[in-house]
């Protein structure tokens, strides 16, 4: 056993030496692969997605795959989150199911768009051949079209228990791109575990794009999604009949992001994840967090025979014409004994 751990952490820590180099010979570019950094369901993002550690249900195929292997029932997740005054749509859905004694497997789909974008590339009225709208010039109602630009993540997790302490996993994800007429695709790899080195103490480690995804647009361009390591730590305790958990986690990427991150040691910046959680006896929950963005979010959650219902809020200080950001979230478990994990 405590060769496997050490064989684990090796590997992580290879991982980010890999991370380095990749910096090192400038192939990383900046926010490439952003909309992956969104996060994905109404608990964790009520938590400010301090969930690395936390998480036991199906949205692990997202947040940690080893974590994917704690479920002991097939599980259905859906989410939807309007942004920007219902500008951009984010929505999400995955299937976790179960096999053997100490496996799972599951597929996880994430799709960001903006629709009804106007197209008057070709609708404008150039009188004078310059190409460029200038004054007296209009452009034709009739001529302008529309088109829509939409970013797509598929996941294949699998993940193992290796005992009661120790799980890991991995993702394979294919990435698909599209703007307008032109589009890009990209294969990446993720892998993840989680720790529980006693009590109800929780460590979680998701190493993300592990080497390196790289996206080839169909106009020839090409761009890169650098690694990213999620880190994170949480811990329940008992308390006035139910269960209050703090969580804590850390972005830690290499690609030089300085003023926009929460702290950073050169090309490393970190951005935190804070939050806080109070079950009451497992029937429906309130929570809070902070984001990387430095956002207050807020949630809450109603757990039905087998379903989970998860709200979550948060507003975008300073910035309030962007509007407000609300996410509906359901998991359902199929819980039954002949679906039980054997």
């Amino acid at each position: 056993m405590r060769s496997f751990i050490l064989k684990s952490i090796l590997i992580f820590f290879a991982g980010l030496i890999s991370i380095q180099d990749c910096y090192s010979q400038g192939s990383g570019n900046k926010y490439a692969g952003e909309f992956l950094a969104i996060g994905v369901g109404g608990r964790p993002r009520g938590m400010g997605g301090a969930y690395v550690a936390l998480v036991n249900d199906v949205t692990a195929g997202y947040w940690n795959p080893g974590a994917l292997s704690k479920i002991n029932y097939p599980q259905f997740s859906l989410m939807h989150d309007a942004q920007f005054g219902n500008l951009v749509n984010y929505d999400y859905g995955s299937i976790g199911i179960p096999f053997g004694s100490n496996a799972s497997l599951g597929i996880s789909l994430i799709r960001m768009g903006i629709d009804d974008i106007s197209d008057t590339r070709n609708a404008l009225i150039d009188l004078n051949g310059n190409g460029i709208l200038d004054p007296g010039e209009r452009l034709d109602p009739d001529k302008i079209t529309k088109f829509s630009t939409s970013d797509y993540a598929f996941y294949v997790t699998y993940a193992k228990r290796q005992s009661d302490k120790l799980t890991f996993g991995a993702n394979l994800k294919v990435i698909r791109r599209n703007i307008a007429e032109d589009g890009a695709w990209g294969l990446g790899f993720d892998l993840g575990a989680t720790y529980n080195p006693f009590g109800s103490f929780f460590l979680g480690a998701n190493l993300m794009d592990l080497t390196t995804t790289y996206l080839s647009w169909s106009t020839g361009k090409k761009e890169v999604i650098s690694p990213t390591a999620k880190i994170g730590t949480a811990y329940q305790v008992d308390f006035l009949n139910g269960k209050l958990t703090p969580a804590l986690d850390f972005d830690v990427r290499f690609e030089n992001r300085q003023s926009s991150a929460n702290a950073n040691l050169g090309p490393v910046s970190f951005d935190m994840h804070a939050g806080l959680e109070f079950s009451y006896k497992n029937l429906f929950s309130v929570r809070t967090g902070y984001n990387e963005l430095g956002n207050l979010t807020l949630g809450a959650g109603v757990r039905f025979p087998k379903i989970d219902i998860d709200y979550s809020f948060s507003k975008f200080d300073g910035l309030e014409e962007l509007g407000n950001s609300h996410i509906l979230s359901l998991i359902f478990t199929l819980e039954e004994e002949k679906f039980q994990r054997k």
